[in-house]
């Protein structure tokens, strides 16, 4: 892949726009695409990009269209959708979602791209905002791997552990696994500072303590002092977490798996997000243990 492709960025949120951004830093020409048509018009004027009305626009002249939005029918209404990206691609263009979706969503929206000639690689990423502004991401690709090594260098300008999964589908499968640990650690991790506050413990010494023995984990470094101190600033939402458990529980359900400690995460975040915590970050699921 040529360092000055043109490349079509939908999706300019949280996480897209860091993303899209090191494309720009990176020597890549974007075209991008946002619901907010104010934010692209910024994003454009701030990376030297050019703003489009409509994914379709967006892809005209892309040989490669790299979509970030929340859930399945998003990605489908801007690759596939009325003015979607495919009905600006060409035959042999490629399509690459970053996005979190069902597996079983991606396979399907893989195979009506490629009724049209345009290859899709699943590509759900991992580090929060944090990583997605330092291009530090982790990368989980399922697809072919002749589109794999095409893609590549857009890849290691957003990441930088980038690891291909094979079959369509696997990185999403992958992204949800790691999501599922993620939430029932952070969930864990809750349930232990609400108990120790009650008890009256120096969560201070606490944490320190945890941090050197048996309890240490990301989470616990990520998440346990903003839950301290109630500061829920977004870095990745918790109604985005529990959409993803909810994608975890459906794959297993499919596959005749039961997982019931996914089971009770999932409660805990639905009672967040029904108490007002869906838009904070998912450190908030703390508030389901008061």
């Amino acid at each position: 892949m040529e360092s000055r492709e043109r490349v079509a960025f939908l999706g300019l949120g949280i996480m897209g726009w860091p993303m899209a951004a090191n494309l720009a830093r990176a020597g890549f020409d974007l075209n991008v695409w946002t619901r907010d048509s104010a934010k692209g018009e910024r994003f454009a004027s701030e990376h030297a990009a050019t703003a489009a009305a409509t994914p379709a626009e967006a892809a005209s002249g892309a040989g490669t269209a790299i979509s970030m939005v929340p859930d399945s029918p998003e990605v489908e209404a801007v690759l596939l959708g009325a003015d979607g990206a495919a009905a600006g691609l060409e035959q042999g263009d490629l399509c690459i979602d970053m996005s979190t979706i069902a597996p079983t969503a991606t396979r399907a929206i893989a195979q009506r791209l490629a009724e049209r000639g345009v290859a899709l690689l699943d590509a759900p990423v991992t580090g929060s905002r944090p990583k997605a502004e330092d291009g530090t991401l982790t990368i989980m690709v399922g697809g072919e791997r002749n589109a794999f090594e095409r893609a590549t260098p857009l890849f290691e300008a957003m990441g930088e552990l980038v690891v291909h999964f094979g079959p369509q589908g696997h990185g999403e499968m992958a992204k949800l696994v790691n999501n599922l640990l993620a939430a029932v650690n952070a969930a864990a991790l809750g349930e232990g500072l609400t108990l120790a506050q009650a008890a009256g413990v120096d969560t201070g010494r606490l944490l320190e303590v945890v941090a050197a023995g048996a309890g240490a984990s990301t989470m616990l470094d990520l998440k346990a002092r903003p839950m301290l101190d109630g500061d829920f600033e977004a870095l990745f939402k918790l109604e985005h977490m529990l959409k993803d458990v909810r994608h975890c529980l459906a794959e297993a359900r499919a596959l005749g798996l039961e997982l019931p400690l996914a089971g009770v995460a999932e409660g805990l975040y639905a009672d967040a997000a029904e108490n007002g915590h869906g838009e904070h970050d998912f450190a908030a699921v703390v508030t389901a243990m008061k």
